[in-house]
């Protein structure tokens, strides 16, 4: 299995600074295309567990768009292959440090977050 190809990279690169954009502009529409739409997705969020697309979409449709602002560090995407992926990173919200973790899988309809989860540092 190839590591990091830099074409796979660039790819994942590009889909995880659409779903940051996304992210802190509310911009659902966007997140739910993200998003595998799978009962085999999954998101555990910092308050809440999600399990299967339409509960992710429900809990985004529902969720305010206030304070969704943060700035992102030490952001790792790893490549496995051509069609599975992994970003990792830290960021701040309102003073909260926090982490994020992303399982990417390429799909027909291009990459996807098949996996999530969200937790803020005490």
């Amino acid at each position: 299995m190839q590591i990091n190809l830099p074409a796979v990279v660039a790819e994942v690169q590009a889909a995880f600074d659409q779903y940051e954009t996304a992210l802190v502009t509310n911009d659902v529409a966007v997140l739910d295309r993200l998003f595998w739409n799978s009962p085999h997705t999954i998101r555990y969020g910092a308050t809440e567990n999600l399990y299967g697309y339409e509960a992710i979409a429900a809990f985004r449709s529902a969720r305010s768009a206030i304070g969704l602002e943060r700035t992102l560090q030490n952001t790792v995407i790893t490549t496995y292959g051509q069609d599975f992926a992994t970003a990792n990173t830290e960021f701040v919200r309102s003073g909260r440090q926090g982490r994020q973790s992303q399982t990417w899988m390429r799909t027909p309809e291009g990459w996807r977050v098949i996996s999530a989860h969200i937790s803020l540092l005490p």
